[in-house]
């Protein structure tokens, strides 16, 4: 469900749990690594996620004495190896629902930081639990499953 917006604000989900207490939505950051493709425009990277395998972005839970930028780009260096420079500014936000461990669903919203990846290393803590691989804007739309995202793939242009 995408937030509605018509009034210059997001309405944020809620979902019921257990004894019927609204689970607020969650705060999370998301890396949106690109790489320059010469006259072909930019490359857009994606990994997949550790439980089914889909294509997602790098994304995480705020961390302590780091901005978003800042936990962004450190989620696109544990879950992919990248090294870059981060935008300073989201370029946007979707939402999903996080499947937790006890089966749980958490409402969380992601701010997206663009990130120009300058180096992707082959040793980070999560090498071999993820596939990553280089896709054309409109190409990692079609990959992806939550549908506001596929509007951020679909049309990323960096500055």
């Amino acid at each position: 469900m995408a937030p509605d917006t018509r009034y210059g604000r997001f309405d944020m989900k809620k979902v019921e749990l257990g004894a019927g207490a609204p689970q607020e939505t969650q705060s999370q950051f998301a890396a949106l690594c690109y790489r320059s493709a010469g006259k072909d425009g930019v490359e857009i990277l994606l990994i997949t996620s550790r439980d089914t395998g889909r294509w997602i972005i790098p994304k995480g839970w705020p961390m302590k004495g780091r901005n978003g930028s800042e936990t962004a780009l450190r989620e696109a260096f544990e879950e992919a190896g990248v090294e870059g420079k981060p935008a300073a500014t989201p370029i946007g936000v979707y939402s999903y629902d996080k499947v937790l461990d006890n089966g749980a669903l958490q409402p969380c919203i992601v701010s997206v930081f663009p990130v120009k990846v300058s180096k992707l290393r082959k040793k980070y803590p999560e090498v071999g639990q993820r596939t990553r691989r280089w896709f054309k804007p409109k190409k990692a739309a079609e990959k992806v499953n939550e549908e506001e995202l596929r509007a951020l793939l679909a049309n990323f242009a960096p500055a």
